[in-house]
């Protein structure tokens, strides 16, 4: 019989170098899904290089705070925010805060390196 859900109970975690935590529940690295849902957690200090994906980005915080540089805004967000990237947006992703940020993140189509397109 052919189930009509997938209960997700071991999420993959994806290798990082810079201290933060990804657990992709669903995605390309985990189950082969169309979109891609991942909690994180962002160390105090930590942020990415700017980076224009070709894909939509929805944020949601559970905990703690987190900033989004976008063109020429800084944006922070706090628990129980959320915001939607759309693809094709120069952002710059960071938690400049004294404290660690938890965050669940989508990703439409699903994320995949090969389409962050990461400044050097």
């Amino acid at each position: 019989m052919n189930k009509k859900y997938h209960i997700q109970k071991s999420p993959f975690i994806v290798p990082t170098t810079d201290g933060k935590l990804i657990e992709e529940h669903f995605g390309l690295a985990s189950i082969n899904s169309d979109i891609s849902v991942a909690r994180m957690i962002a160390p105090p200090k930590w942020s990415e290089p700017f980076q224009v994906p070709e894909f939509d980005e929805y944020t949601y915080i559970i905990k703690g705070k987190k900033q989004f540089i976008i063109d020429d805004d800084t944006i922070v967000l706090s628990v129980g925010e959320s915001i939607k990237i759309e693809k094709g947006t120069r952002i710059q992703y960071s938690n400049p805060f004294g404290e660690e940020c938890e965050y669940i993140s989508v990703c439409m189509p699903a994320f995949s390196i090969d389409l962050v397109n990461r400044e050097e």
